[in-house]
């Protein structure tokens, strides 16, 4: 009986909202609802109700009958940071799949922390808000109806190109199949590849948002060169968005200003003038987590620590022995941990004294911003390899701003030998960071605090790694076993 009202009610929702996103986003949320998320909002942003408007013309021109397949629908958002895409994205899957029975689909994100933080969480949130949401049980990766799960769903899938097979095979005859890609720059063209085979059949639509980090790749190509004419796309200024922070595009423009690549890119919506935004790209890191390299017996262990202040971020302290950053795990400690600096002494002085040789720091380099007192500290306690490492110190070279930008300009360069994880959480942090030459011609690595500003996490691990980078170190010795000295059998005497 539930199931025959709830399919009823599924029909209604079609029969008003088919080719009306707009209304469906209007009606199904409490906007302006007292003690809610809502409370202070009226609807849509105007570019958001533009985009729905656009998306129900292109439904209402195709006259989908529900039996013959009708052209794909595609549609391309370029734009500046904070304007509300993860929100479009939840809207969308709603009313997607609020309105078309049997309706599969497939959500991605250029990472994994995007994935499951931000653009899946946007989807978990909305369709709890939903007046029509309790029609499906939402999970960490999945919304399925409740009473054709295996029919009816919409799924969260990381789009790493091993995982393109996860994009292929997903058809919706007499329905809609629909990909959705957000922060589209960084999503690899074979995923787009892959997911142009589900859009075949029935009423397909496919959808990309992003910031124009490269000025290469799918998601350039179908918002600024060869393949526009394809898509409905779009530019959208931050400045043009309700949703917006205008103190900090104020603060933005006149550290950067207008036509630099940064803030072309966080907030004009444009693709930067040089090859790509971010400073690392993502096909070197993808490479470094797949190749096998070998050590040398020679190459010293080296570990870097980047130390939190508490909070959010993590202290860390991540290890690389000559091209192999996988030599040992790296060693976490949550910001509520590293509040008690006596944690962190204590830890990095187990590694420094680790019995075994081989897991044995000949150098360990830390962050003086919250490390000067646990150098101190270690270096009390008899280890006179410990370094300290300021980040904003003065650069050797002088076309880098400073230590950080020197390390991590030492750590690109590596990763096109070198090995590391197989770690989302790392990967996201190496392409994280964006950069800009300064009026002095210099390179700069983004600071922590503009990452936070735009929604991006710590890169801590990112850092730690950095900073094995800090100095050269020389080659590991092995020191020589002292001569065997007779013993009586049984007395457990042993040298070395």
């Amino acid at each position: 009986m539930q199931a025959n009202l709830d399919q009823g009610l599924i029909s209604d929702i079609a029969i008003e909202f088919f080719d009306d996103p707009l209304g469906f986003v209007r009606t199904s949320y409490p906007w302006r609802a007292p003690s809610t998320s809502l409370e202070a909002f009226d609807g849509p942003d105007e570019w958001q109700a533009d985009e729905l408007r656009r998306i129900g013309a292109e439904v209402k021109a195709r006259r989908f009958d529900g039996v013959h397949a009708v052209r794909p629908i595609r549609l391309a958002v370029a734009s500046g940071h904070g304007i509300g895409k993860s929100t479009f994205v939840a809207w969308l899957v709603d009313w997607i799949m609020c309105t078309r029975g049997d309706a599969q689909g497939t959500v991605t994100a250029n990472t994994v922390p995007q994935l499951e933080t931000k653009t899946w969480a946007a989807i978990q949130k909305w369709t709890a808000l939903c007046e029509f949401g309790s029609s499906f049980r939402v999970t960490s990766n999945a919304m399925r109806h409740r009473f054709r799960p295996q029919q009816w769903f919409c799924t969260a899938q990381t789009c790493r190109e091993e995982n393109s097979e996860a994009f292929a095979g997903q058809h919706a005859k007499t329905s809609t199949s629909f990909y959705i890609f957000d922060e589209a720059s960084a999503i690899p063209d074979k995923i787009f590849e892959v997911a142009e085979g589900g859009l075949t059949d029935g009423e397909p639509m496919i959808f990309a948002f992003g910031n124009l980090t490269r000025n290469s790749g799918k998601f350039y190509r179908i918002t600024c060169g060869s393949e526009q004419h394809r898509w409905l796309h779009r530019s959208i200024d931050s400045r043009a968005s309700a949703l917006t922070n205008p103190d900090q595009i104020k603060e933005w423009l006149e550290d950067y200003g207008e036509d630099s690549d940064f803030f072309r890119v966080r907030v004009r919506g444009l693709p930067p003038r040089a090859s790509e935004l971010q400073y690392i790209d993502q096909d070197r890191v993808n490479a470094a987590q797949k190749r096998p390299v070998e050590t040398l017996e020679d190459d010293p262990l080296i570990a870097g620590v980047d130390v939190s202040g508490g909070g959010s971020a993590w202290t860390v302290c991540a290890f690389r022995r000559g091209k192999d950053a996988r030599a040992l795990p790296r060693i976490r400690l949550t910001g509520e941990q590293s509040r008690d600096r006596n944690v962190i002494v204590a830890r990095l002085a187990d590694v420094l004294a680790d019995p075994r040789e081989s897991h044995r720091p000949i150098a360990m380099f830390i962050d003086s911003a919250f490390g000067s007192p646990i150098v101190e500290r270690l270096r009390v306690l008899g280890h006179k390899n410990v370094i300290e490492v300021n980040f904003g110190g003065a650069s050797p070279d002088p076309h880098v701003l400073n230590m950080r930008a020197v390390m991590w300009s030492r750590l690109k360069d590596w990763l096109l030998t070198g090995a590391i994880p197989d770690d989302p959480q790392l990967e996201a942090q190496l392409t994280g960071p964006g950069y800009h030459i300064d009026r002095a011609n210099r390179l700069v690595i983004e600071s922590k605090q503009n990452m936070a500003k735009r929604g991006v996490a710590s890169p801590d691990d990112a850092d730690a790694l950095a900073l094995t980078f800090a100095q050269r170190v020389a080659p590991f010795r092995k020191k020589p076993r002292p001569p065997s000295t007779s013993a009586p059998p049984g007395s457990g005497v042993l040298w070395g």
